[in-house]
């Protein structure tokens, strides 16, 4: 599907019908990363609209001239909001940079929505990150050695290298980064100015009342732990996970523990809309 705005058409998929939720993938691949992850979880559970959108510069989304840094993409971003689910109270969950620029959404629109999750959220840029080493938990150098080079690059910061995870690198991120525009993407990603918000997206007015989750991978030498926990604060109804045997797949290497995770953050979201009517 296509939203048409006024200097950029943003692709999306979208499935169900009731609730909007809004889901936005990671920096460098498309939103088929967090609609597998995702998707399960509605298998069984009806009365949601999932949305999940191309950034500009990926997938299907073309990347523009003028969209210059996370404060413009932020920009698309709400405007796409206003286009899809006009007026409308939503859900949001990001992955990764995802759930850095669904902060951004929160700090602009926090009385419309009912729920956020954030998966391995990046929360700060750069050096300012707190990571741990990269420590690989479960490692079969046999899978290894078979892995086509574009997989095998990814599946160096897998703590759990097993063919599950493999899969999801092939299937989930390798295709995502095979779409989209790798050069609007770089000009973002390589300047620190440009990957950052030009202003403090955690300085919220009044914390976030909605039932939030914070999941991040004991683990994780992308983007680590330690910094999500310094936003806590800003989401008195959040619940906080750091799973072992995980890292920046969090969501495959635990997949049983994010999506026990997501559907009880799913029952609190529905508790707590139902409560504003």
């Amino acid at each position: 599907m296509e939203c048409k705005l006024k200097n950029i058409t943003v692709y999306y998929e979208s499935f169900g019908e009731g609730r909007p939720i809004l889901m936005l993938h990671g920096w460098g691949v498309d939103h088929r990363h967090i609609a597998s992850d995702m998707e399960p979880l509605f298998k069984q559970r009806n009365g949601w609209k999932r949305i999940y959108p191309d950034m500009p510069g990926h997938g299907r989304t073309p990347g523009m001239d003028w969209i210059t840094d996370q404060d413009k993409m932020l920009e698309v971003l709400l405007d796409f909001i206003d286009k899809v689910i006009p007026g409308q109270r939503f859900v949001l969950a990001g992955a990764s940079l995802g759930a850095y620029l669904a902060r951004g959404i929160v700090l602009h629109r926090s009385a419309s929505i009912d729920g956020l999750l954030m998966d391995v959220p990046v929360i700060v840029q750069g050096a300012k990150r707190h990571v741990p080493s990269h420590l690989t938990l479960l490692a079969d150098p046999e899978l290894v050695s078979g892995l086509e080079p574009e997989v095998a690059d990814y599946f160096q910061i897998a703590v759990v290298q097993d063919r599950k995870v493999a899969d999801y690198i092939r299937d989930c991120i390798k295709s995502g980064t095979d779409t989209g525009d790798p050069v609007f993407q770089a000009k973002i990603r390589e300047i620190p100015e440009n990957y950052a918000f030009s202003f403090d997206v955690d300085a919220l007015p009044k914390p976030y009342p909605a039932p939030s989750l914070i999941i991040t991978g004991r683990q994780d030498s992308w983007v680590g732990y330690r910094d999500a926990w310094e936003i806590l604060e800003n989401y008195p109804r959040g619940t906080f996970a750091v799973l072992d045997r995980a890292g920046h797949f969090a969501s495959v290497e635990q997949a049983n523990l994010f999506h026990a995770l997501a559907g009880e953050w799913l029952d609190r979201v529905e508790e707590y809309a139902e409560g504003l009517k």
